[in-house]
């Protein structure tokens, strides 16, 4: 419901910016734009054509562009730099979190890069720097080094005169983590704890340490989970050595969760989740080309099989209208264990030690179900062709496509995943591959053996 909502604001948002446009009236379009969250900006941009999209990037508040360059995709970000001079971008990007500054400094023009290293001091150059040195999409590229740390030697008044002399905490502060003298994570305390406790209270009387530490070296998607099964708003990072190097916060495990999903859905069409939806033709037209050409050589495969019977289906014309039946509800139904299995697989719940137990779940599941969908398909053929025999033929040939559509659902997932490749990405060309293949050579091979001999 609250995601409905969203849309239909993000939709409403866009007509009004359209319609303002469309008229010249760029007043209602500044103030409109500059009401809204940089997240949102950055939403409504990816939802603009180009000509409209430069127009509204010319009218955002110059200290929301920072912000806005990281809630975009690549392609939209791209465009939206090369609208700017270096002076622009270096002053957009100078104020942002190591984080999200490191989200964004491989996009910059080179000039720009060392020009916003020479604006920043020694300590947030070597923290960007450590924080670029660790490879993406793991828990050392998300953190954030700017944590707050205190030492157990110290008492609960001691810790908040320094933070009144700090001026300012990071954002979605929570905890302060305490270190050793080699400032080795020992666990946290609770900024409530801090108020709630009387100040000569000592701080090792109250640190929790039961927070486990996240390796710097672990994957995003291991982030994610552990934040999601805990109900963490920050977690520290630390190194082989158990050394303090950062935290990861919840807004970017949201980020990296909102990622998984736009990557789940459009890599199981063979697209990129960074993909500008207005980018120009031909740059779309070469991203699309190589997934649509491994579909054809399938569909040449599939072509090869319903070619191997042309006889039979000379002799029964009924055959080539009821096939893309058996084929295509093998689909639907492969893709319905495809997508259980993917999901399962990126939440780290499907492995080895479970599949053959899922294999013979799904096997039952579409055994049952094509008992009664074959049954009903049988009877209406039965009603529609007056012939048995081919009411027997797809009936069972419907059961046995369901039956290889489960086994390929679970199966070809886990073997993409074993070969180290992203199995949402591959998955759903060889699942049709398999679902058409046997559904043809089950329907046209009973056809020929039941009905013509």
């Amino acid at each position: 419901m609250a995601e409905a909502v969203r849309h239909d604001k993000t939709a409403r948002q866009l007509r009004l910016l359209s319609d303002a446009l469309d008229s010249g009236r760029l007043g209602p379009v500044r103030r409109l734009v500059n009401t809204l969250s940089p997240a949102e900006i950055g939403n409504l941009l990816e939802s603009l054509p180009p000509a409209k999209r430069t127009i509204v990037w010319g009218l955002v508040d110059a200290e929301d562009d920072g912000e806005v360059l990281v809630h975009v995709g690549d392609d939209v970000r791209e465009g939206l730099l090369a609208e700017m001079d270096p002076d622009e971008i270096i002053a957009a990007v100078e104020d942002l979190d190591i984080d999200d500054l490191a989200d964004l400094v491989e996009d910059l023009p080179d000039t720009v890069i060392d020009e916003v290293l020479k604006s920043m001091d020694r300590e947030n150059r070597e923290r960007l720097e450590q924080v670029l040195s660790y490879p993406e999409d793991t828990a050392g590229r998300l953190m954030n080094p700017d944590v707050v740390t205190v030492r157990t030697d110290t008492t609960i008044d001691v810790v908040l005169r320094y933070l009144r002399l700090r001026g300012e905490l990071p954002e979605h502060t929570d905890h302060l983590y305490v270190v050793s003298r080699r400032h080795q994570y020992l666990g946290r305390i609770a900024l409530a704890a801090l108020l709630t406790h009387e100040p000569g209270t000592p701080i090792n009387k109250l640190i929790d340490d039961e927070q486990p530490a996240i390796d710097v070296e672990e994957s995003a998607n291991e982030v994610a989970r552990k934040f999601s099964d805990h109900d963490w708003i920050s977690a520290p990072v630390v190194d082989e050595n158990n050394i303090l190097l950062g935290r990861i916060t919840i807004d970017d495990v949201v980020d990296i969760i909102r990622n998984q999903a736009e990557h789940q859905a459009l890599s199981a069409a063979g697209l990129d989740e960074d993909e500008d939806l207005f980018s120009p033709v031909w740059r779309a037209m070469r991203r699309r080309l190589i997934w649509l050409s491994i579909n054809l050589a399938t569909a040449f495969l599939a072509a090869s099989v319903v070619g191997e019977f042309a006889d039979t289906i000379d002799k029964l014309v009924a055959l080539a209208v009821l096939m893309p039946i058996v084929a295509g509800m093998g689909g639907n139904a492969g893709t319905q264990v495809l997508a259980l299995m993917v999901r399962g697989l990126a939440l780290g719940q499907v492995g080895a030690a479970n599949v053959r137990t899922l294999l013979w779940k799904e096997s039952r599941v579409a055994l049952l179900n094509g008992l009664v969908l074959g049954t009903l398909l049988g009877l209406i053929v039965l009603a529609w062709f007056h012939s048995v025999g081919l009411s027997i033929v797809i009936a069972t040939a419907l059961t046995a496509n369901l039956l290889f559509a489960a086994v390929a659902g679970v199966l070809v997932p886990v073997t993409i995943k074993r070969f180290g490749y992203d199995p949402a990405l591959a998955s759903g060309i060889f699942l049709t591959t398999v679902t058409d293949v046997m559904g043809f050579f089950t329907f046209l091979g009973l056809a020929t053996v039941i009905l013509l001999h």
